[in-house]
């Protein structure tokens, strides 16, 4: 005779489960949606400069439009949802911390279009970050349908999130991991909880690639290097550990610059941002939105030093003041841009000076987008398997990982620590809220508050 408990111990796992699958299936749609928005803004953005030909009009035009887009953007944010600011992932992790408000339908409404404003004028920004946040929120609203415990809802909310990460890059695998190393502090780990954060991630990937019929995004046709090569690019990891850490002082930097502007003006470093975004659209492209199409062509086209080491300083310089206008948006897709810059830099040196073939530019390139996600976020394993979904390139798992630790060994001992914590931190600060002052007693601690 089948035990009663165990029966209906089954039924709620079964209902549990089914709302992760629902959420998985709901942002695959959404972020779907988001990106084909995208898309389309994208391309008839770019028809509009190329139909009002050469000279001093398509500049004023997209400077016009940018400023106005990215302002709009901006007051919409405020207006509607202060919170859907920025990536949205230290909310999720506040609200997992029961320190955040959750408001899923004014965080969607204003993630959403706001998101389109803000994106679609050619910020220097990423789509994964409005999708991460739409899908906790869409998580929350499945959530209120019935009552779950405290951890079934935090578990929810991760598993929403990382659909949003799924969707984005098309990269199930690595957004597991994410909920994994990245949410350690929050996540409450358990057997419903863990299988619906899989659960959640393979469907909204899964309807992504039904609906867009794309396989990995950045594509990399690469070869294996020579094992001697790994000690060039563990050197390598070393240099993007400076940068990631670099790279985390200057967001901080720059939004608290931007928050000592009397709030009646806070709406000017968006305009400003905006303008400056509408000339570079012109003038220098390369130098404008999220990157994603950008990686691919900077591995196949052979750019010079000069040239590589430039964009990378203009995509630096893009991303730090794009991200403190305070509109939605991500950091992962510019900085996996910034890596593919720093990265080929660095390749193209090693293949002028010393016996390495050509194909170690793309090797670094590569391994570089695992790096300095490494040393920023401080996920090394999420690092290196969101790298390889998004190339393909699994003959570099290897040297990437390689990169990847050494990228984060340089970063702890620079004192660096992850960006998303320091963000989270802020977040608390400036609405009179303590961080969680709990000792981390995860067996893995990558720069947390106590180190």
């Amino acid at each position: 005779m089948a035990d009663p408990s165990s029966s209906s111990s089954a039924r709620s796992d079964a209902a549990y489960f089914l709302k992760a699958a629902l959420v998985g299936l709901l942002v695959g749609a959404l972020a779907t949606g988001f990106h084909t928005g995208l898309e389309f803004l994208f391309a008839q953005y770019s028809s509009l400069r190329t139909a009002l030909g050469p000279g001093l009009l398509p500049y004023v035009v997209s400077v016009v439009m940018s400023a106005l887009c990215v302002t709009g953007a901006f007051l919409l944010v405020q207006r509607v949802a202060p919170e859907a600011a920025g990536s949205g992932i230290q909310e999720i992790e506040g609200a997992m911390e029961d320190k955040r408000p959750l408001r899923p339908a004014l965080v969607l409404i204003a993630k959403f279009f706001g998101g389109l404003l803000a994106l679609g004028s050619g910020l220097v920004l990423g789509r994964e970050g409005p999708t991460i946040h739409m899908g906790a929120m869409t998580a929350e609203a499945i959530s209120r349908s019935r009552p779950l415990t405290s951890d079934e809802h935090k578990g929810l909310l991760a598993a929403g999130a990382a659909a949003g990460l799924a969707a984005a890059f098309n990269a199930p695998l690595a957004a597991i991991l994410f909920i994994v190393e990245e949410t350690r502090r929050q996540f409450p780990f358990g057997y419903r909880t863990y299988m619906a954060v899989i659960i959640a991630s393979i469907l909204s990937a899964a309807v992504t690639e039904q609906l867009t019929g794309i396989g990995p995004p950045l594509l990399v046709e690469v070869d294996y290097v020579p094992v001697w090569s790994f000690s060039l690019l563990a050197v390598l990891g070393i240099l993007l550990g400076g940068l990631g850490v670099l790279f985390n002082k200057a967001l901080i930097t720059v939004m608290d610059l931007f928050l000592k502007i009397p709030r009646r003006l806070r709406w000017v470093p968006a305009l400003s941002v905006g303008a400056v975004t509408g000339v570079l659209l012109n003038a220098f492209p390369d130098a404008t939105g999220g990157g994603e199409d950008l990686v691919h062509d900077l591995i196949v086209n052979h750019y010079g030093i000069l040239a590589l080491l430039l964009l990378t300083v203009l995509r630096f310089g893009g991303v730090l003041f794009s991200y403190a206008s305070g509109v939605p948006g991500g950091i992962f897709a510019p900085m996996l841009s910034i890596a593919t810059c720093a990265g080929l830099a660095f390749g193209v040196a090693s293949v002028e000076f010393l016996p390495v073939d050509d194909d170690f530019r793309a090797a670094c390139a590569v391994a570089a987008m695992g790096g300095f996600f490494a040393a920023s976020v401080r996920a090394p394993l999420v690092g290196v398997v969101l790298v390889m979904e998004l190339t393909g390139a699994y003959a570099l798992i290897m040297p990437v990982l390689v990169t990847c630790t050494t990228a984060s060994l340089a970063a702890h001992h620079l004192g660096g620590r992850p960006i998303y914590e320091e963000l989270l931190e802020r977040t608390l600060r400036l609405a009179g809220e303590l961080p969680d002052q709990t000792p981390d007693k995860t067996p893995v601690q990558l720069g947390t508050r106590e180190s």
